[in-house]
This record gives C-alpha cells, sequence and structure tokens, in this order.
C-alpha cells in the first residue's frame, strides 16, 4: 500500500508544481474515470468497440470512424453471399509476453464468446456466427448462419491468448485482472474500487507510445471527481458541462467536447397499467421539453433524442421520428386513452391514480438532474412521477414496475445501437437489454430485414420502416445525445476528436488515441 502511494505522488508531481506550472516532459498521465471495469477479459465483455489500450482486435477505427485493419494484415472480406468473413493476420504480432500471436488465438477469443458455459456480456452481438475456425496459422473464416450486414464492425474485439486459459474456467481465470495483450499498454497494478497503473509496451507492433505510464483513478461520483481534479489530482477527467465550465478560462488547461451517439433516456415499462398504452407512451414523449434540459442542464451540449440511432449515422437516422414538444396532443393522447385529470389537477383511470416513480443511479449528477426535468415534464400532464435515487441493479429489479434512466448508444451501426434494445426476443432476458420489455412486431421485421440484408437500400428502408413504427408506439422517452465533455491540463499534441459511444471510460473517450499522443515540449 505504503509502495502504490508512493507511485501515485511520484506520478502527480510529475505532472505539475504546486503552483501548476509544468516541471518537464509529460510522460505520464493521471486520469479520473467515472466508471470501473468489471473484468479486463474482451471475452467476458471488456472493450468489445476497440480503443482497449491493453489489447488490439482485427480492426480498428480512425478518426473518422473508418475501419482500418490492426491485427489483420489488411481488412476481413466477405463471399458473395455474405456468410463466410475472411481475415488474413499480421505475421509481426507478439502479445506482451512474447509469445507470437496465432489463428488458434482468434478462433478461441470468439469461440468463447459464444461458450454457453462462459458469462460474456457480449454473446448477443454474435448471434449470427455459427463457427470460426483457423484455415491456417495466419488465416481465420468466420461462418455466419445468415448474411449480417454489420459484422466487420464485432471485429474490433480484443484477442487474448489462448494459452492463458489452458484447463482454467474463462470466468474465474486471473487472466481476467492481469491480463496479457498485444495492445500499446500492458497492466502493472489494479487496485479494484481505487485505480489501476498501465505501463507502455516498448515491443507494441505499432510503436512505443510517448506517455509511459497511465494511472486511472475510478470516482463514480460526478462531484468527487471535480473536487478532486480542481485539487490538481488528475490531469483529465469527464464532467457534467456545467462543472467543466469552471474550467473555461484557466490557464493550463482545455475544455475538450467531443459529440457522441450516447443517449440518456427513460425506460417506459411496458407492462404497468398506465404505460401499456402506446397512446400514453407517445404523451409522455411529446410531454418533455427535450430542447429545454439541453439549454439548462446540458449547457447546450448535446442535441435531442427520439430513438436509440443518433443523428451521427448519417446514413440510417430519420428527422421524421423526432418528438416535437405539444403538450396539448400530449393531453389529448392521455384524455383518449381514459386517464383523466381530476379537480387536483392529477389523472387516474377506473379509480387508479397514473404513477410513473423515475428512477437514476444516485452517484451520477447528470442523470439526476435529467431525471428532475423530465419528471417535472410529466408531472406536468398530470401523472405523479417521484424521482428516487439508487442503483443500477435496483432499475433492472424494478424495470416492471418503474421508469429508469438508462443510457447507451454508439456511432457504428444502427444495428448495434436499436436490435438488443427494441426487439422482442430480448424482452425479459437478464442485463441490459430491451430494459422497458418493449414488443412490437413491426419494428421486429424491420430491425430483422435490416441486419440480414446486404443491400444498402433495403436496409436503408428497413431503417426507415423502424423509425417510423417506433415512434408511433415508443418503448422510451429518448431524452437527448450527449457531448462528452472533459477537462485536461493542456500538456500534449496528438488529440483527435472521434464521434464516441456511450463507453467513454479509458477505452474511448478523448484518450482513445492516447498512445499516439506526444509532450508538449
Amino acid at each position: 500500500m505504503r509502495r502504490a502511494l508512493l507511485l501515485a505522488v511520484v506520478l502527480l508531481a510529475g505532472c505539475s508544481s504546486p503552483d501548476g506550472e509544468t516541471t518537464g516532459p509529460a510522460t505520464s498521465i493521471v486520469i479520473g474515470a467515472g466508471s470501473e471495469p468489471e473484468n479486463l477479459n474482451p471475452i467476458l465483455g471488456y472493450a468489445p468497440d476497440g480503443a482497449a489500450k491493453i489489447f488490439d482486435g482485427l480492426v480498428t477505427r480512425d478518426a473518422s470512424l473508418a475501419l482500418k485493419p490492426a491485427l489483420a494484415s489488411e481488412l476481413p472480406t466477405a463471399s458473395e453471399d455474405g456468410l463466410t468473413w475472411t481475415a488474413k493476420l499480421r505475421t509481426d504480432i507478439t502479445f506482451s509476453d512474447g509469445t507470437p500471436l496465432t489463428a488458434q488465438d482468434v478462433v478461441f477469443t470468439y469461440k468463447s464468446v459464444l461458450d454457453p458455459k462462459v458469462n460474456s456480456t457480449i454473446a448477443s452481438r454474435f448471434d449470427a456466427m455459427s463457427d470460426v475456425v483457423a484455415v491456417d496459422q495466419q488465416t481465420v473464416e468466420f461462418r455466419l448462419s445468415h448474411p449480417y450486414a454489420p459484422f466487420a464492425q464485432q471485429l474490433a474485439l480484443g484477442i487474448v491468448p489462448a494459452a492463458k486459459f489452458s484447463g482454467v474456467d474463462v470466468n474465474a481465470a486471473p487472466f481476467n485482472t492481469a491480463p496479457v495483450g498485444t495492445g500499446p499498454y500492458t497492466v502493472a497494478e489494479w487496485r479494484k474500487g481505487d485505480r489501476m497503473v498501465l505501463r507502455a509496451n516498448e515491443n507494441y507492433w505499432g510503436g512505443a507510445p510517448a506517455i509511459k505510464s497511465v494511472t486511472v483513478v475510478f470516482v463514480p461520483d460526478d462531484n468527487a471527481r471535480a473536487t478532486r481534479m480542481a485539487a490538481g489530482e488528475f490531469d483529465g477527467t469527464v464532467l457534467p458541462p456545467k462543472l467543466a465550465g469552471t474550467y473555461r478560462d484557466r490557464a493550463g488547461y482545455k475544455i475538450v467536447q467531443s459529440p457522441s451517439a450516447d443517449y440518456r433516456g427513460i425506460g417506459i415499462p411496458s407492462e404497468l397499467p398506465l404505460t401499456s398504452s402506446p397512446e400514453v407512451r407517445r404523451a409522455i414523449n411529446l410531454g418533455i421539453n427535450r430542447q429545454a434540459m439541453i439549454d439548462a442542464v446540458l449547457v447546450g451540449s448535446g442535441t435531442p433524442a427520439s430513438t436509440p440511432i443518433s443523428p451521427h449515422l448519417k446514413d440510417w437516422y430519420s428527422e421524421d421520428s423526432a418528438f416535437p414538444y405539444d403538450v396539448a396532443e400530449a393531453e389529448r393522447l392521455l384524455d383518449a386513452a381514459g386517464w383523466r385529470k381530476g379537480a387536483d389537477g392529477k389523472r387516474a383511470k377506473d379509480g387508479q391514480p397514473a404513477r410513473l416513480p423515475v428512477l437514476y443511479p444516485a452517484p451520477d449528477v447528470l442523470r439526476k438532474e435529467l431525471a428532475l426535468a423530465a419528471a417535472s415534464d410529466i408531472a406536468k400532464l398530470g401523472i405523479d412521477a417521484p424521482v428516487e435515487a439508487t442503483t443500477f441493479d435496483v432499475m433492472l429489479q424494478r424495470r416492471g414496475e418503474a421508469a429508469s434512466v438508462w443510457g447507451g448508444g454508439d456511432p457504428y451501426d444502427p444495428d448495434t445501437a436499436a436490435y438488443t434494445l427494441l426487439h422482442s426476443r430480448y424482452a425479459g432476458q437478464d442485463g441490459y437489454v430491451n430494459m422497458s420489455l418493449y414488443r412490437n412486431s413491426t419494428v421486429d421485421t424491420a430491425l430483422d430485414t435490416a441486419r440480414r440484408s446486404l443491400d444498402p437500400a433495403v436496409r436503408k428502408q428497413a431503417y426507415d420502416d423502424f423509425q417510423r413504427a417506433y415512434a408511433a408506439d415508443p418503448g422510451w422517452a429518448f431524452l437527448v445525445f450527449l457531448d462528452h465533455t472533459y477537462v485536461l491540463r493542456d500538456r500534449w499534441n496528438g488529440q483527435e476528436t472521434q464521434v464516441e459511444p456511450h463507453d467513454h471510460g479509458l477505452a474511448h473517450a478523448v484518450w482513445w488515441n492516447l498512445e499516439r499522443w506526444t509532450p508538449k515540449s
């Protein structure tokens, strides 16, 4: 413990002097992160969209989100029928322990994700994959049961060395907290609930990083991160826009805003008497003033959301699905559904009061403010909407009886943004899939058609159909797409803006390409 504390002090001392002046090239960085991973095993779901720091996938993404070869020597290719994908591996890759990467490692990684004995949180991403085989030491073949248009997007998953799991239960393997990968950094230390220290992989195939040490301190509470950033403990952190704004004119710091496909929305339970009606769920959507939230809560740092498909998915997003702020129409729909106001302004039907609790995770200041704003708008419609602070586990347990403020989304493909969230096959399953227990056969058909077609025109029409059907029968009140806001000491070159997914801890965020940053002289 004493040695670890000394290490932290040394790292901080290398960042600045007590008066805030830099003392030398910034070859180390301390990051305040809002979330901590449960494990570091890609098989179990760690950093499935790449930028993993410790691992590489077959492909990676550049600043524009275009896929580029990583462990693959060229972009994987699909057969004409879309049922077979082939990846050729680079021949110069070794894991950080010096062992060479082979096709067997790739096969083991992907087969383990689908192994029913493995508790992988990302297995649903690979529903279409029926098999994966090593054609030879440098060639891997993925075989699909049906065409899956965005399959290449799933190949950013980090590859693990199969030999490390020989005779070991993947779910409880030592590897999960002390991994070996091909990435630009290795794990030197992980004290759960506190911090993780990464060291540069000097033999990294992409070139040794200039930042040699990365300390990630886990602080889930937004206010606590802001306080510790102000105290000089961090070189960078993610903050809600209001808290980040205090650094706007502070010397030696900069505020970085990254666009994202990361939504915040209220999952509306579709089996409650009140919200079982599409008319009521649509009324709630029409009664929420999203732009007012963006102006007041996000200080302008976001865009209104109506479905999980972000405007950044430009080829697929439909403006026609947007919900205008229309209180009069919301009131009309509630009346038509039989939920009428009494003398006290509260709605009821057949003697049952209209009530919809709104839950949010307690440490998250931003979700709290969004919950309060949304609940206030809902209450103005005559619906009792008490706001409760709780945990994610309780939110899942109560998903059939209360609304909750959830987050998610990615800018890679509408299938990964919407399919498991809204397809009825996932209603009632464990985990963060279809949390509102939503069922709509027209939505199902559109989502199935879109993921199975290789024709962009057919996919476009299917996603238009999906958004139209969803807008008529919404299962959520999607609120906003965030601009992720960071405060960063202005000590490095190399930051590039990238449209970010929901996950923006260490994997993504402003430091998505940290291995290519260089200290300012």
